[in-house]
């Protein structure tokens, strides 16, 4: 019985929840009529941040060790940490999901309307997409 109650409760949750949409761009396209509850990733140059965070590393291993632990300690740390894993979080995801430019917006991890960042211009273009594959 309690394995039908969980396939149930699966069955629930799958039909009810609710379509996924991701905006995927770059500060130089930003979000066109955004729409509440649609995450936006900023993909940024991940290379550029480190450089901001680590600028002149020595070329001395124990010194570079050294002069990374220093700049881990400063206050600002935490917050340009989070940046940095965001960053590449966002890098990881557009990679995962093959988007190949920007502005893009995906549909159920699945869909990809490239040149937009509006979701409901994004929408009327992947509907007339499958509109015409009929």
């Amino acid at each position: 019985m309690p394995r039908d109650f969980f396939v149930f409760l699966l069955l629930i949750f799958s039909a009810t929840s609710p379509a996924q949409t991701v905006i995927y761009t770059t500060s130089r396209y930003p979000v066109v009529n955004p729409q509440p509850g649609v995450p936006v990733q900023i993909l940024e140059d991940v290379s550029q941040l480190e450089q901001v965070l680590f600028p002149t590393l020595s070329q001395n291993p124990q010194q570079a060790e050294q002069q990374a632990r220093l700049r881990m300690q400063q206050p600002d740390w935490r917050t340009q940490e989070a940046r940095l894993t965001r960053a590449y979080q966002a890098l990881l995801d557009a990679y995962t999901l093959g988007i190949e430019k920007v502005p893009a917006v995906v549909f159920d991890e699945r869909d990809v309307v490239y040149g937009t960042s509006d979701v409901a211009l994004a929408q009327k273009k992947r509907d007339a997409w499958r509109e015409s594959q009929r």
